[in-house]
C-alpha cells in the first residue's frame, strides 16, 4: 500500500524534550498569571487607601478586592475593618452607607422606567 506521506518517526528522546518544554511553558505561564494576580491585588489595595480617591471610590475598591458589599447597617462589625483597610474614618464610611441608602430609596420611589 502506497501512502503519500512518509511514516512518522517516534523518537523517545524527542518526546521527552517536547514534554519537558511543554511543562516548562505551562509552569512559566502559571508563574506569569500568579505575578499578574498579585500585582492586580497590590494595585487594588493601593486604590482603596489612595487619599486622592473619594470615600465612595475607596469603599468600592475595598468591595472589589474582597468580593463583598458594604453592609447597610451602621453597627455592622465589618465597618471597623473597612475603616482600617481604607484609611477612612467611621463617619466617612457611614456617610457612604447613608448616600447609598438614599440612592436606593430614590430608585424605589422613582416611577417605573
Amino acid at each position: 500500500m502506497n501512502t503519500p506521506f512518509p511514516p512518522l518517526k517516534h523518537d523517545a528522546a524527542d518526546q521527552r524534550g517536547g514534554t519537558g518544554d511543554m511543562l516548562n511553558t505551562r509552569a512559566e505561564r502559571l508563574a506569569v498569571l500568579d505575578f499578574e494576580r498579585a500585582e492586580q491585588r497590590r494595585q487594588r489595595q493601593e486604590e482603596q487607601r489612595l487619599e486622592t480617591n473619594t470615600p465612595e471610590v475607596r469603599v468600592r475598591a475595598w468591595e472589589r478586592l474582597h468580593g463583598l458589599r458594604l453592609p447597610s447597617t451602621p453597627g455592622h462589625p465589618v465597618l471597623n475593618i473597612i475603616c482600617s483597610a481604607t484609611g477612612l474614618g467611621r463617619a466617612e464610611v457611614l456617610e457612604v452607607q447613608h448616600l447609598r441608602a438614599a440612592r436606593r430609596a430614590a430608585a424605589a420611589e422613582a416611577p417605573g422606567l
